[in-house]
């Protein structure tokens, strides 16, 4: 999907007699392409084992704790406001994990956790692209060796029916593909920190298709989770609003 989509660009800047599509024919680095190959695999192997609303709370926890940890790295300071929002979602995060009957398997979810750094990882080296389209297409295309391996284990192991080949074919090309353009391209405008808050409403989205397409469960435990979550995020990102105009 991603070179169909370089090659209509280049085909129509040629047509129109525009400069060619910036970024050349293959953008990205290694850097970004071994982010996203640590993040698809162990988001492949830890969503087996774990129901949608845990996953995605664990995954996007991750995100907001590595980017938000390089970005105090990197000298952007958090209002006290920010640190507290940011330690009720650790903290609704730490209660999704603990102990119980419903607790996903640990394996599962650290695997889950090193997919949110990795994608982490992804998104901040993706801040600073001029050309979200053909970075996207360059860090996929650099990782599609390990993918034909990974593809040819798993149909050795378990051969896919049609649905499940409809399936897989319409989450590479439109929910990644397409996904990856528009979030890269949104990276520029958002600060590390913002970008880390925002990504954390994702997992009651989340939440609520896993209850709604995959029948699964709406337990007392996921709610408070994602309650506490997303409520942290909305309080920490109040803060930063009000701390940037200031600081302007």
């Amino acid at each position: 999907m991603l070179v169909a989509i370089v090659l209509w660009r280049v085909r129509c800047a040629d047509a129109l007699h525009r400069p060619p599509v910036r970024g050349g024919w293959i953008g990205g680095n290694w850097a970004g392409a071994l982010s996203l190959l640590v993040y698809a695999v162990a988001f492949a192997i830890a969503y087996v084992q774990v129901a949608t609303g845990p996953g995605a709370l664990i995954l996007f926890a991750s995100v907001q704790f590595a980017m938000l940890a390089w970005a105090v790295l990197r000298g952007d300071r958090p209002a006290p406001l920010e640190w507290l929002g940011i330690g009720v979602a650790f903290g609704a995060l730490v209660y999704l994990v603990s102990p119980s009957l419903v607790t996903p398997p640990l394996g599962a979810a650290l695997l889950m956790a090193l997919a949110g750094a990795a994608w982490g990882a992804y998104s901040l080296i993706g801040r600073g692209s001029r050309a979200p389209l053909v970075d996207s297409a360059g860090n996929f295309l650099r990782c599609t060796p390990a993918g034909v391996v990974l593809i040819g284990l798993g149909v050795w192991r378990l051969p896919p029916d049609a649905q499940g080949l409809a399936c897989a074919l319409a989450s590479g090309a439109l929910a990644s593909a397409l996904g990856y353009i528009i979030w890269y391209s949104a990276l520029p405008s958002l600060s590390r920190t913002r970008a880390a808050f925002v990504q954390l409403t994702v997992p009651a989205i989340a939440a609520l298709g896993g209850v709604v397409f995959v029948g699964e469960a709406l337990t007392l435990r996921l709610m408070l989770a994602t309650a506490g979550i997303t409520g942290g995020v909305a309080l920490a990102l109040a803060a930063s609003q009000r701390r940037r105009p200031a600081a302007g």
